[in-house]
């Protein structure tokens, strides 16, 4: 399978805010399954389409702890509360990291591949950051944007400068997903 190259930033496809996807036909497993592969290539945790040239509402997160890989069609977030601060790089700013703010707890409703609408709430875990990193790339906006301080950022083989040193805490792992809907007859 060929593969297409991670977009690297300033590239313009990742400043623009993507398309909605209207068509859940056979196009979408493959380019979903060409997006785990470039993600797994670059020891990423989540990809959006954009970050491969696709300017299409669509992105994957593949949580370490977990089995399946999560795919999200036409994510948005519903809600966001409470703050905290973490350590986020990105496969599209290659080589730095940086301190950003982010969410304690997001409510996010998708669609899946066939199109059946979901909702996904997620707090205090990496999901959780994910979803807001990954949905934030889908709006046209990197992590860069969430830096606590304009020089919050680092190379990666720097390490952080000793103001943004700290240990890492443990991370949650709340996470719950309901169907939109009523529940289905078994």
């Amino acid at each position: 399978m060929d593969i297409r190259p991670i977009c690297q930033f300033p590239e313009p496809v990742l400043t623009r805010k993507t398309l909605k996807v209207t068509s859940f036909d056979a196009s979408l497993p493959p380019l979903v399954e060409e997006m785990i592969e470039a993600m797994r290539r670059a020891n990423g945790v989540g990809l959006a389409a954009n970050q491969i040239g696709v300017p299409l509402m669509l992105c994957v997160i593949e949580i370490p702890e977990e089995e399946d890989v999560r795919v999200f069609v036409n994510p948005e977030l519903v809600s966001q509360d409470g703050e905290r601060q973490l350590y986020e790089g990105c496969l599209s700013v290659s080589g730095y990291q940086g301190l950003v703010s982010r969410s304690q707890r997001v409510k996010v409703r998708y669609q899946d591949l066939q199109g059946r609408k979901h909702r996904l709430t997620a707090k205090d875990n990496l999901l959780a950051q994910a979803l807001e990193h990954e949905i934030g790339h889908l709006n046209g906006h990197l992590y860069l944007e969430h830096l606590v301080e304009k020089d919050a950022v680092w190379k990666l083989s720097d390490g952080p400068p000793p103001k943004y040193a700290r240990e890492n805490a443990d991370e949650g792992d709340e996470t719950s997903e309901d169907d939109e809907g009523p529940p289905s007859e078994q």
